[in-house]
């Protein structure tokens, strides 16, 4: 597709998707006015998190987001020409998942289930089970959900799909047991922009990467959206501010420069491994 530009999102998300559903609309107005291609909102961008991580009240989860429902379909249109990807509680049926939706003015054009769940997540959602990656106007994606990103087979299963852009979507907290007293200090801090940095350089792919700000109950989510480079470089960053962190990039080009020499996906020796 030659140049695109990709943003990332900090920004607080609650109960009222009202607000909510105002806030994203500012949010790609904001995106379209700077030349954005591909916006990707944090988890939970409809209806907010848990307030509790360790023993959420079964009284006051989520709301619950149908993907063919009006809400969705209103982020569609917002979104017109542009790809937007956002996280909701999806409703199916009887069940409930952490979901990362991506979709533009044509519709869904690709969904993710989170897979991995910290405690007590399980209490309001169920836990999704595969990985695949998707076409879109902007490239092939692959989507992961807060915790996913943790576990280096995530990403690498969607690199090994096609995905040549990994949104991985958060609503991802400061250190819930040992919570330190500046942010940039804290160990989830850390571990959220190393395990960004990561993922893009050991797949040589493009990474960006959303997160709420602000707090819901006894939550405090650290912000720090940014685009990584499949070098493991970042490219744009908010910090833990809100905000968009936007990069434009060739992202087939950037992707052949990094894997010029090493080629990390096809220098793989799976028979090793076990």
């Amino acid at each position: 597709m030659g140049l695109i530009r990709i943003a990332a999102v900090s920004a607080h998300f609650g109960r009222d998707l009202d607000h909510d559903l105002d806030r994203i609309a500012g949010l790609i107005g904001t995106a379209r006015a700077q030349g954005v291609h591909l916006l990707v909102l944090p988890d939970a961008a409809l209806g907010g998190y848990l307030a509790d991580l360790r023993d959420p009240d079964p009284e006051s989860l989520p709301p619950a987001i149908e993907l063919d429902g009006p809400r969705l379909t209103r982020v569609a249109t917002l979104a017109a020409e542009m790809v937007v990807c956002l996280g909701v509680r999806e409703a199916a049926g009887d069940l409930r998942y952490n979901t990362a939706v991506c979709l533009s003015g044509d519709g869904v054009l690709g969904t993710h289930r989170k897979v991995h769940q910290p405690a007590g997540e399980s209490i309001a959602y169920t836990a999704g089970d595969r990985f695949s990656a998707f076409d879109t106007p902007v490239g092939r994606i692959g989507m992961l959900v807060d915790y996913d990103k943790t576990f280096p087979e995530s990403a690498r299963t969607l690199a090994l799909d096609g995905a040549e852009i990994l949104a991985c979507l958060s609503a991802w907290p400061t250190s819930i047991t040992n919570r330190a007293p500046r942010m940039a200090d804290d160990r989830q801090s850390r571990l959220f922009d190393l395990y960004d940095c990561a993922r893009a350089a050991e797949n040589q792919v493009v990474l960006a990467s959303s997160n709420q700000t602000g707090s819901l109950g006894g939550m405090r989510f650290l912000g720090q959206a940014k685009v990584v480079g499949p070098g493991g470089d970042v490219l744009a960053r908010t910090w833990s501010k809100a905000g968009l962190a936007v990069a434009e990039l060739d992202v087939g080009a950037e992707i052949a420069r990094a894997r010029r020499v090493l080629a990390h996906l096809s220098e793989r020796r799976p028979g090793a491994y076990a």
